[in-house]
């Protein structure tokens, strides 16, 4: 049970950015367009993607497929048949700064810069049963 659940482990790999300035909604539009697909595909999608937070999360996606060719040096095949895929994608909230600004009638105005923290998670696809 343990050999399994560490084989299965070592077909993982795993990237993390924190603090990204960007709002946490602004970079869930673009982490969606990718969660699921074939990692070549997901990085021509970033790359031709408009929006500012696709040049950071292309970037992230590099070093996800770096990491799983550092793990994975025997299943370098995999890559290029286009079995690892995009598990998760998970965007969640960082820190919020403060910052207020002149407002109409002596009142202040607080605007909140946001940030997030991102997390990849890239698997291997299994083989199917169905074609025997």
């Amino acid at each position: 049970m343990a050999e399994k659940y560490k084989e299965a482990k070592k077909q993982t790999a795993i990237a993390k950015l924190n603090d990204v300035p960007t709002s946490p909604r602004k970079m869930r539009l673009v982490a969606d367009t990718v969660r699921g697909v074939e990692v070549n595909h997901a990085l021509d999608l970033l790359k031709y993607s408009k929006r500012e937070a696709s040049v950071r999360l292309e970037k992230l996606l590099r070093s996800a497929i770096a990491n799983w060719e550092a793990k994975n040096r025997d299943l370098s095949k995999e890559l290029d048949n286009g079995n690892v895929y995009v598990k998760t994608i998970m965007v969640g909230q960082g820190r919020t700064l403060k910052r207020i600004r002149p407002w109409s009638r002596g009142h202040a105005g607080r605007i909140r810069k946001r940030s997030n923290h991102v997390t990849v998670v890239l698997d291997v696809k299994k083989p199917s049963t169905a074609e025997e």
